[in-house]
C-alpha cells in the first residue's frame, strides 16, 4: 500500500467539508465543485463539521485579505504548501483583490498536483481564471502546470528544501535557462494548512527556516526588504484525553500526526515561528476564534442554518485546532504597515 495514501485522503475530507458548507450557506466558494467528484451527490456532512470549517475558512480569509489589502505597493505572491484541493487562488483571482495578486504557487505530492492540473484543465470555468490556453503549460509529465499568475508544483515537502525547492520553484526561460517563479522582492506570504503536522519537527523547522533564509538573503542582494508572512493551521494539544481519542481514530485510519509531538498548548505554537527566524508570532485556537473574533452579525447567521446540538463537543473539537501567524522583516523599520498584520477582536456590545 502506499503508505501518503491515507494523508492524501484527508485532503480529500477536506474539500467534502467544504463543499458541505457552502451548499448549507455557511460561506461563498463557487469553485469548490470542481474538486470534489459527483459534487451533487455528496452527502451533507454534520453542523459540527460544518461550523468547524467555516470557523477556519472565516480566519484565514480575513488573514490573506489583509495581506493583499496591505500590498499597495507592489503586488504580493502567495505560496501553498500542502494546497491539495484548496481553490483559494481562483477566488482570489476573480474577487476585489484580484490586481494585488502578484504569483500564486501551490505545491503538493505529484499525486496531488496530477490530478488537479487535470482538473483544471478540464474546466472552462477555472481554467479561464488561468488567462489565455497558449499561456497555460503543462510539465513533469503533467504533474505541472505554469501560467502568468498561476503555478501548480509536484514535490514531497519533507525532503530536505534545499533539494527540492531550488529545483521546483523555476521554470524554463529559454532551452539553456531557467528562472526562478519565486521573487524575493515581493510582500510573501506562505500557507500550510493542516500540512507541517504531517511532517517531523526537523522537516517543518526546515522549511520554514529556509523561506526566512531565502527571503534574507535575496533580498538583500537585490538592495530590498525582505516581508515574509505565514499562517499554519492544523491540530495540537493532542496529548489529553480528547487529543488522544482523536490521534486514536487517525490512525485507525492509517494516520500520524509527528509534528503535533511538540505542540501541547497554544502558547507553544508561536515557538515553531520564533525559533526559525520569524520577528513576531501568534496562535489563537478556533474556540477562542468563535468567542472573540468573528463578527456577532455572523455568527447569529449561522446559527440560523442548522440546529447544533453537540455544543460541548464543538468546544473540545475547536479547542483542538489553532491557526497561527507569523511574519518576518528584514527591516521592521521601513515595514510598518505590516506590523499590525492578525486577527482582531470583534468590538465588544
Amino acid at each position: 500500500m502506499d503508505p501518503d495514501a491515507s494523508v492524501r485522503q484527508t485532503d480529500t475530507d477536506a474539500a467534502g467539508a467544504r463543499l458541505s458548507a457552502v451548499q448549507k450557506g455557511y460561506f461563498i466558494d463557487p469553485f469548490i465543485k470542481n474538486f470534489v467528484p459527483r459534487a451533487h451527490l455528496q452527502p451533507p456532512r454534520p453542523p459540527l463539521i460544518n461550523v468547524g470549517t467555516f470557523m477556519r475558512s472565516t480566519a484565514i480569509d480575513d488573514l490573506v485579505d489583509q495581506w493583499l489589502s496591505k500590498s499597495t505597493e507592489k503586488r504580493c505572491q502567495i505560496v501553498s504548501l500542502g494546497s491539495g484541493s484548496d481553490t483559494r487562488f481562483w477566488r482570489i483571482a476573480t474577487g476585489p483583490h484580484q490586481d494585488r495578486l502578484g504569483k500564486y504557487i501551490e505545491i503538493d505530492f505529484p499525486e496531488v498536483t496530477t490530478k488537479k492540473a487535470m482538473t483544471v484543465k478540464k474546466s472552462r470555468e477555472l481554467a479561464t481564471v488561468l488567462g489565455e490556453p497558449t499561456q497555460v503549460t503543462l510539465g513533469h509529465g503533467g504533474a505541472a502546470l505554469h501560467s502568468p499568475r498561476y503555478h501548480l508544483i509536484p514535490a514531497d515537502l519533507r525532503h530536505p528544501p534545499d533539494e527540492i525547492l531550488g529545483k521546483t520553484l523555476t521554470v524554463p526561460s529559454s532551452p539553456n535557462e531557467t528562472k526562478s517563479i519565486l521573487s524575493p522582492s515581493l510582500p510573501t506570504l506562505l500557507l500550510f494548512e493542516c500540512v507541517l503536522v504531517y511532517m517531523t519537527p526537523e522537516a517543518s523547522s526546515g522549511l520554514v527556516r529556509w523561506f526566512v533564509d531565502y527571503f534574507a538573503t535575496e533580498s538583500a542582494n537585490l538592495g530590498e526588504d525582505a516581508i515574509l508572512g505565514a499562517i499554519v493551521y492544523e491540530m495540537f494539544g493532542l496529548n489529553d484525553p480528547f487529543g488522544r481519542i482523536m490521534v486514536s481514530n487517525l490512525k485507525a485510519r492509517n494516520v500520524t500526526l509527528p509534528g503535533a509531538e511538540p505542540y501541547h498548548s497554544i502558547e507553544s505554537l508561536p515557538s515553531r515561528f520564533l525559533n526559525n527566524g520569524f520577528s513576531a508570532a501568534r496562535a489563537l485556537t478556533l474556540h477562542q476564534i468563535r468567542q472573540n473574533y468573528v463578527p456577532t452579525l455572523e455568527l447569529e447567521r449561522i446559527a440560523q442554518l442548522e440546529m447544533l446540538d453537540e455544543v460541548e463537543e464543538l468546544n473540545l473539537v475547536l479547542e483542538h485546532y489553532a491557526i497561527t501567524w507569523g511574519l518576518f522583516l528584514s527591516n521592521p523599520a521601513s515595514s510598518m504597515v505590516w506590523s499590525d498584520w492578525g486577527l482582531k477582536q470583534r468590538n465588544p456590545e
